[in-house]
């Protein structure tokens, strides 16, 4: 035996046995053989990603300190929605007992943004719940408010007031997305815009955003002209029908054809009434309103469909841009929590239907019954609580660094304001139309309410 023979046997005495390897050993050919090799490593990254998401996912624990000031910065928005509503309807010299003509949602969008502002940055704590909220919660209240939407709504306005509605609506929708595009605003922005103005402000945008994939700056602008326009017009609207209209079914009709909001068109109606003593434009304002609100269920998944074609969708692309309905773009357009809330207001026509034909509905609830459930689950639960603090989440998720970085301008406002004057010109288009096919019932005439004292 050489010397260096000797040398290897003193360093490695057993040569047979293995030396430890931290690698791990690589397949034989033979192992390869039926795809073995491969399924046993997309195994492996499978379980692999499952270990990692679930280390990633904030525990519950951590999301309640977001989700709590989220409802405190929802219940301070309604508080101060209320008190803010009473010094409106003082300073017309109305009754400030009466129902607040300012809607809460805004209120605690605006208190979150301000108390984002005065934090600076939002604190690490605060992320996973405020993230639920604009997530998880505002889906679930959007679901939730299908209950407020009835079929039997529209069909009691009548076949006059149905087309108008349908004809205000479509008006608005295909103008404000024209003049978006033509000014250069994203089509999320303007699909939010169209919606906000021409169906039912805060809720049909709150309702749109997340199918839409749309950013928290677009949402902020979309609230923000709702506010500022329907406002204007719950204040100008009920003295402009005065003097333009004849009869009581005309004036209702166009104060729920022409406000944003459900609640600003119910304070230019309660306004009405008080001033002019007419109870006939209050309901009829009212009725009109809600079928406006009842054609969500149909505009949402048209409005998702055209923004997605667009190619800024939530799934879209630039390159996307061929507006072919495929069953993949359906179902994007239609998420489970879309078709949740077309189901809650299919149950609520059901339900609505069974007690027109003198049953209980679903065989349980009397007529009162069931108007304290619907307005629990759609008004209270899923309008106030979770909508409200989902609402207020995205206040608190956006900065006003956030809104400049756009670089849009005024041209979400001024794409806001034409909107809503050609909706309130198409809504006295309308009811003129209307009246001149005789299709509007003279039950009452203006002349016979005397403004009160």
């Amino acid at each position: 035996m050489t010397f260096g023979r000797l040398i290897r046997r003193a360093r490695c005495p057993s040569p047979r046995a293995p030396r430890p390897s931290r690698c791990p050993r690589l397949p034989k050919r033979r192992e390869l053989r039926g795809g073995m090799y491969a399924r046993s490593l997309a195994s492996a990254k499978r379980k692999s990603s499952e270990v990692s998401a679930v280390a990633t996912e904030p525990a519950v624990p951590s999301m309640l300190p977001g989700l709590a000031a989220s409802a405190l910065v929802m219940q301070g928005g309604f508080w101060g929605a209320e008190g803010f509503g009473k010094v409106v309807l003082a300073a017309q010299g109305l009754d400030p007992s009466g129902s607040s003509p300012v809607s809460g949602i805004p209120v605690a969008i605006l208190l979150g943004a301000g108390l984002r502002r005065y934090l600076g940055d939002l604190p690490e704590m605060l992320k996973p719940g405020v993230a639920l909220c604009t997530t998880t919660v505002l889906r679930a209240g959007i679901v939730c408010v299908g209950a407020k939407l009835s079929a039997l709504e529209m069909a009691s306005l009548g076949v006059a007031g149905a087309p108008a509605v349908v004809a205000c609506i479509g008006t608005g929708l295909v103008f404000v997305t024209w003049l978006g595009a033509r000014v250069g605003l994203p089509p999320r922005l303007s699909a939010l815009l169209a919606a906000g103005t021409s169906i039912c402000g805060v809720t049909a945008i709150t309702a749109l955003a997340p199918v839409i994939g749309a950013t928290q700056r677009e949402v902020s602008y979309a609230v923000a002209n709702v506010v500022v326009f329907g406002t204007l017009g719950m204040l100008c609207y009920p003295y402009l029908a005065h003097h333009l209209f004849e009869h009581s079914e005309q004036i209702g009709i166009f104060l729920g054809l022409s406000i944003h909001d459900t609640s600003q068109v119910m304070a230019a109606a309660l306004t009405y009434k008080q001033v002019f003593a007419d109870e006939i434009a209050l309901k009829t304002a009212a009725v009109t309103k809600l079928t406006r609100n009842v054609l969500l269920a149909t505009v949402l998944p048209a409005l998702a469909w055209h923004t997605a074609s667009s190619g800024e969708g939530k799934e879209g692309s630039a390159r996307e841009k061929k507006k072919t309905l495929t069953w993949s773009t359906l179902k994007k357009c239609l998420p489970l929590f879309v078709l949740g809330f077309i189901g809650t207001a299919c149950l609520r026509s059901i339900g609505d239907a069974m007690l027109d034909n003198d049953q209980k509905a679903y065989g349980y609830f009397e007529a009162e019954e069931w108007k304290t459930v619907t307005n629990t689950i759609g008004s209270q639960i899923g309008g106030r609580y979770l909508l409200g603090t989902a609402m207020a989440g995205v206040g608190l998720s956006m900065s006003v660094a956030n809104l400049k970085e756009g670089g849009l301008g005024m041209r979400p406002f001024l794409v806001g304001s034409s909107g809503a004057l050609v909706v309130g010109s198409a809504g006295i288009a309308s009811v003129m139309m209307l009246t001149q096919l005789g299709l509007i019932p003279a039950a009452s005439r203006k002349s016979e309410n005397h403004p009160v004292s």
